[in-house]
């Protein structure tokens, strides 16, 4: 029923990410990598699904120019869409494997210091991983002015935090926007949303004059971020970094060491920071320079950190926390989202859920005892019912406790009305009590981002 619907529409009519064959990369066809994967994915269908469980088979496909830097400093890698990538580090010494558990896991320890590294010193993230789109051509903004909601059409060298809606305003994409010049722009994306997003912006471009392209392999991405970040970095470029130099939400070019590097000025971790594209050809010299120039005070980072620190700022998550079935407003990102713009795929249904009201909204929870952890699918308990499931959880090191996200149903009710409720989390039969926020528990107002 669904497919037909599906392709009847143009479109599925729920979120059936399982089974679309966009969650696939090119290289997954091959023979070899298939018997591999599925045996194993098979054999594991009735074992513990643990945490953070890694896959074991058909690993090594992809990797970063500096993989061999990372596992050297006692990366603990993890597999997405082929990617190998650091989700935390061993120290020396230590064992560089996981050991699964549904409590606290052996890499407890390593994440809690990387994640407070980012907050109270730098941290760096190997982040090529990421899916980078360039879409260019004489018509490339009208495109992607057609299929974002927010306004893209800005001065050349401005980053724009967006999303791409379906027609019942649901979320296709989550990416940002940097404009590289008149007629080109580059679509940063997750890497195991690379194939989806190039399907979607594809689709759409029709008789435009534009040229969707991959360019996920041309550049390795660093992510500095800390509030000791711009420190590290004027340690290795002469270029100015101050706030009235270079702003938030702007990329440019910069000299680093020997070398350049298109600098980008965002954070997913709510910290002053710098994520910096590189050729991958001198992606090994700029990492072994930011290493050098680091000295103690810089931490290597893994994948785990990122997400923990991401919780605290309730950034969302593309898969887990929005999804092509969970409406923009109702997700909280109103903000990325320009009505009066003109017109966009998904204008009209934010401004029918605008008019209406919402049905629910994303809430953020932290929980009151220090000791339980969060991963996601936990019960939502509202006054001592049950009303839904977080979408994702982590620990927060620097608030103190577990933190989680989850939709609450609110029809008809203000904000205030949904924050006088009485929260718990359920966690393995046991609720415990939690505070629940409709903004970033961790630096609301973004003072430090701006620092």
């Amino acid at each position: 029923m669904a497919l037909a619907q599906w392709m009847e529409d143009g479109e599925p009519p729920f979120d059936l990410w399982e089974v679309d064959i966009r969650r696939a990369q090119p290289f997954q066809r091959n023979r070899r990598y298939l018997r591999e994967r599925v045996s194993e994915t098979l054999g594991l269908l009735y074992a513990d699904h643990f945490p953070y469980r890694q896959v074991a088979t058909a690993r090594g496909v992809r990797k970063s120019p500096v993989h061999d830097r990372l596992a050297a400093k006692g990366a603990v890698f993890g597999e997405v869409a082929g990617w190998e990538r650091a989700n935390w580090f061993a120290k020396p010494g230590q064992e560089p494997a996981y050991r699964y558990s549904w409590h606290r896991p052996n890499w407890w320890e390593n994440q809690r210091e990387e994640h407070m590294a980012v907050r109270e010193r730098v941290g760096l993230f190997d982040m090529t991983s990421f899916g980078k789109i360039r879409v260019e051509g004489r018509d490339a903004c009208a495109v992607l002015q057609r299929l974002c909601g927010a306004d893209v059409d800005v001065a050349v060298g401005r980053i724009v935090y967006t999303q791409m809606l379906n027609r019942r305003g649901g979320i296709e994409a989550d990416v940002t926007v940097t404009r590289l010049s008149e007629t080109a722009f580059l679509v940063v994306t997750a890497g195991t949303n690379l194939q989806r997003d190039l399907a979607w912006l594809r689709r759409h471009v029709g008789d435009a004059f534009a040229v969707v392209t991959d360019a996920s392999a041309g550049e390795a991405v660093f992510v500095v971020m800390g509030p000791e970040s711009r420190d590290l970095l004027r340690a290795v470029t002469p270029d100015d970094l101050s706030n009235e130099g270079f702003p938030f939400g702007t990329a440019r070019e910069i000299e680093l060491g020997l070398g350049l590097a298109r600098a980008h000025r965002v954070t997913y971790v709510g910290e002053l920071g710098w994520e910096l594209y590189v050729p991958t050809d001198q992606a090994q010299h700029v990492f072994d320079t930011l290493v050098e120039a680091g000295g103690d005070r810089l931490k290597l980072c893994g994948l785990h950190a990122l997400d923990s620190c991401r919780m605290e700022k309730a950034f969302r998550h593309f898969g887990h926390d929005i999804t092509d079935e969970d409406h923009v407003l109702e997700a909280g990102l109103g903000f990325a989202v320009k009505a009066d713009k003109g017109e966009f795929l998904g204008r009209d249904a934010v401004l029918r859920k605008h008019n209406e009201g919402l049905s629910r909204r994303l809430v953020q929870f932290r929980l009151r005892d220090p000791e339980p952890i969060l991963v996601h699918n936990e019960g939502i308990v509202r006054n001592g019912e049950i009303v839904g499931i977080l979408t994702s959880g982590a620990y927060g090191h620097a608030l103190g406790g577990a933190v989680g996200l989850g939709y609450v149903p609110c029809a008809g009710e203000s904000a205030a009305e949904v924050l006088g409720s009485s929260y718990e989390i359920e966690i393995a039969g046991t609720r415990v009590p939690a505070e629940a926020s409709l903004r970033p528990m961790y630096d609301p107002k973004a003072e430090r981002v701006r620092a």
